[in-house]
């Protein structure tokens, strides 16, 4: 659940999560994992906003925000499907890391 409630505020608090508590069992490792791949997929939408938003900086601040707003809503589901032990996927994701 921490890791996925981690991705709410960058992708390295996910990667400190993902590399203290990787090695505690199957369902730990799969859901760090998970949430780990979808924070390193976040990061270059992240990056395109931010940089195309100093050309055009009221519609791309406003699409950061919706993606910030998508991040966390994915994330809370994630939190709470990992809580109740169920596995979560979530919608957009590159799996990078196996």
């Amino acid at each position: 659940m921490l890791g996925h409630l981690a991705g709410i505020l960058s992708v390295v608090p996910t990667l400190i999560v993902y590399l203290v508590f990787k090695d505690r069992g199957p369902f730990v490792k799969d859901q760090t994992t998970e949430s780990l791949n979808f924070q390193i997929t976040a990061l270059p939408a992240y990056v395109v906003t931010w940089i195309l938003g100093w050309f055009l900086p009221f519609p791309l601040s406003l699409l950061n925000l919706l993606l910030w707003i998508a991040v966390c809503v994915f994330s809370v589901l994630g939190g709470v499907a990992a809580n109740k032990g169920e596995t979560y996927r979530y919608p957009v994701n590159l799996r990078l890391i196996k």
